[in-house]
């Protein structure tokens, strides 16, 4: 990702950073080669959804984010099991675009890295975009926001929970995207119908209003759980392990155990904006933890 010349770029790239943990000293690792962007078709019921891929990044396994309560040999044991590298874990970053009721929604907006192409490779313009919906505003989510100091898609409202958008105007870190937004934000309470067969799920514990968005569309049924789980591995194998990127991390740990029980319960389809491009599968329940299983391929 090539930072901008402007401050306000610069900055929402630094808070997108920093929110992943990936913004200092502390990284170890180099983020990979920015993915080339992609868009992938897929159905739920009667709507049709695209996952869009943004950018991913490597986060070492130093103890700091995952199993902060195991350690990270812990951590490597869980990722040697599964067959991946021990010293780092992948986390996508991607966002999920809705057409429902004559809107074009798109749900929260990467850290604005390839976001825009992939929008484009989904035969869209930004201007055509007519909601964003965020589930919570840490910067790997509302990065995208904004472009070259203004609005990267002008003619949307921007919705999110009352409680994050109080927290977020609260972050002197954010306070330029505050400023940027604020005349586009409109807020809801969880539980909420937000757009036509779309409804925001309470989540608790991530950010005190992080939530999840629920796709209807008859019997059909799809999760975009936002940062519920980061890990696809990690996350659902050991999810009583508190992890570093949570605010309230005892609430958000039992947050994510019920999610995840209650997913593969009901064999709901999930969006996981984290989880390996393009996110889309289903939770199964394996042991005492979980596992992912994708369903739609991506490259």
């Amino acid at each position: 990702m090539t930072p901008s010349k402007t401050p306000l770029r610069s900055a929402l790239a630094a808070a997108a950073l920093l929110a992943l943990g990936l913004g200092s000293a502390a990284c170890a690792q180099p983020a990979p080669a920015a993915p080339e962007p992609a868009a992938t078709a897929f159905k739920v019921g009667e709507l049709e959804l695209v996952a869009l891929r943004d950018t991913q990044f490597l986060r070492p396994n130093d103890g700091t984010v995952f199993g902060l309560d195991a350690g990270p040999a812990a951590v490597a044991q869980v990722l040697k099991a599964a067959g991946a590298p021990t010293d780092t874990i992948a986390l996508g970053v991607d966002a999920l675009l809705v057409r429902t009721g004559g809107r074009l929604v798109l749900i929260d907006t990467g850290v604005g890295g390839a976001l825009q192409a992939s929008l484009a490779k989904a035969g869209h313009t930004p201007d055509q975009v007519s909601d964003i919906l965020i589930t919570h505003t840490h910067g790997d989510h509302v990065g995208g926001l904004v472009k070259d100091g203004r609005l990267a898609f002008p003619n949307a409202t921007i919705r999110m929970s009352a409680a994050e958008w109080t927290w977020l105007q609260g972050k002197a870190a954010q306070a330029d995207l505050a400023k940027a937004i604020a005349g586009k934000v409109e807020t809801f309470e969880p539980g909420a119908v937000v757009a036509p067969g779309i409804t925001a799920k309470a989540i608790a514990g991530h950010t005190p209003g992080h939530v999840g968005y629920e796709i209807a569309s008859g019997e059909a049924r799809l999760l975009d759980i936002g940062d519920t789980a980061h890990s696809f591995i990690v996350s659902l194998a050991r999810p009583d392990w508190k992890v570093g990127f949570d605010t309230d991390k005892d609430v958000a740990r039992e947050s994510r155990i019920a999610a995840l029980k209650a997913l593969a319960t009901s064999g709901e389809l999930v969006f996981s904006p984290h989880f390996p491009y393009p996110g889309v599968g289903r939770i199964e329940a394996r042991g005492e933890g979980f596992v992912w299983t994708p369903t739609l391929a991506g490259k």
